[in-house]
């Protein structure tokens, strides 16, 4: 049983749910990634009551609103190293981490309390390819070959704070809901909007987009 708010939720009912929402995208994880799904899942239950990590509180909607809205970024993602960019609760870094064992993670947020529970994300699951960085995102150094972002910013300031760690041939993928044409006008120059893709999660009431941008 995972617990929600003190009261016991069926995993095997949240299990069914999650291998039902990975056969509609499409995807095909490695036997233990469903059972690492719920560890992340329950203990993001646990430590949400305490540190607020996200809005979401009911754990159906949160393998919908979460944990199939992130890996619905899955097959877009390409090379081998990804950094979340303000990924909060570790969304979508960790899912994609646990989908991906070949590919390492680093999740960027300055808050110390999400950075915390990130860290024992980390430890508890475990996933010895992803790794956490408190700081904010324009103080990110290196160089990968995805960056992901969900939303917590405007196209033009992601990019003005944090271009420069995009790798030369990398990717950006941006998580979003409806397409603005305001903000895509405002993508900053250096950079190019490749494709906008939408995504079909299961379930999902509202329109989620994935807009993939790359060096000019």
């Amino acid at each position: 049983m995972i617990e929600a708010a003190g009261n016991p939720v069926d995993r095997d009912s949240l299990q069914r749910q999650i291998e039902r929402g990975l056969a509609a995208l499409g995807l095909a994880l490695q036997p233990d990634a469903v059972s690492r799904l719920l560890d992340y899942l329950a203990l993001l239950l646990r430590w949400n009551g305490t540190y607020n990590l996200t809005a979401v509180r009911e754990p159906a909607q949160m393998v919908t609103r979460h944990l199939l809205d992130s890996l619905g970024v899955l097959p877009f993602v390409q090379g081998v190293t990804l950094a979340d960019l303000g990924t909060g609760a570790g969304l979508p870094g960790v899912p994609l981490a646990v989908a991906r064992p070949d590919l390492r993670v680093t999740l960027v947020d300055s808050n110390g309390k999400k950075a915390r529970f990130l860290r024992e994300v980390v430890r508890a699951l475990p996933l010895a390819n992803a790794r956490v960085a408190q700081l904010r995102v324009r103080d990110l150094q290196g160089s990968f070959d995805c960056v992901t972002a969900r939303a917590f910013a405007s196209l033009g300031d992601m990019l003005a704070w944090a271009g420069h760690v995009l790798a030369p041939a990398g990717t950006w993928l941006a998580l979003k809901g409806r397409i603005d044409p305001e903000e895509l006008a405002g993508i900053p120059a250096g950079f190019r909007l490749h494709a906008i893709h939408r995504l079909e999660i299961p379930d999902a009431a509202a329109e989620r987009h994935l807009l993939e941008i790359r060096r000019a």
